[in-house]
């Protein structure tokens, strides 16, 4: 049984487009900072101090605060639009972030002044591993969030469009999972991150990734709810933005 979409008068399909418009920016900037701040690390002990193959839990970096905004985004837009507006959502944020890389790469050779607030050191220090730790996080990515798109169409049409819960958490596990482990080997093999660190790190990043996986599972039901009711949405049914 295939995605039926639904028919909409024009004031219903501008006030769709408007919020398929607003829910990409969010993601657009969810991914652009986290991939921006991802140099300062944080420990978050819930659990008291425990450590993981020398690292210990939870044991993170700032950057994973709004990245799973981004799964939790691409899971909605893909339940209420459909896998293509996805998937675009997608390509506009790579492109968005590779644009980021332009503008910081061009400040960082911008010479700073005397008198200017921030010196080229002070810069070079926040900013200086970004173009290199950027480019591998958008590798991990453009795999993670396609794959994520992927497998939660695949439950979506497994289970015919019920147990969101199912497809929200095994999609975004997997795609988690892939994400952690491929950013990590990327990073520990530039350098940037000792080897002795990766697999604490792993862990530690995809048990956080699964643990807000399954804190924003009642916010994506109220959302999906609200959408349906909101647009007359039947079980199944997706919005297509195209004329």
């Amino acid at each position: 049984m295939g995605h039926s979409s639904a028919n909409m008068n024009k004031t219903d399909k501008k006030l769709a487009f408007k919020i398929y418009l607003y829910l990409g920016a969010l993601f657009i900037t969810s991914l652009v900072v986290s991939n921006l701040i991802f140099q300062k690390f944080f420990i978050w002990q819930p659990f008291g101090d425990v450590t993981i193959f020398g690292a210990t839990l939870f044991e993170i970096s700032v950057g994973v605060l709004p990245y799973p905004v981004t799964f939790l985004l691409t899971d909605l837009i893909s339940e209420i639009y459909g896998k293509k507006s996805a998937n675009q959502i997608v390509v506009a944020g790579i492109f968005a972030s590779f644009f980021s890389l332009v503008i910081v790469w061009l400040a960082s050779v911008s010479n700073a002044t005397e008198w200017s607030p921030v010196s080229n050191t002070m810069f070079s220090d926040v900013f200086g591993n970004t173009i290199l730790a950027v480019t591998a996080s958008m590798m991990a990515y453009l795999f993670a969030q396609f794959i994520d798109i992927q497998v939660y169409h695949f439950w979506k049409k497994v289970t015919k469009g019920k147990h969101l819960w199912l497809r929200n958490n095994f999609s975004t596990f997997f795609s988690q999972f892939v994400d952690t482990c491929t950013v990590l080997l990327l990073l520990c093999s530039f350098g940037e991150i000792g080897w002795d660190k990766f697999t604490g790190l792993l862990i530690s990043g995809f048990i956080f990734k699964i643990i807000i996986a399954f804190l924003d599972t009642p916010f994506l039901y109220l959302l999906v709810y609200i959408m349906r009711k909101r647009f007359n949405l039947k079980l199944n049914q997706e919005i297509t933005l195209e004329s």
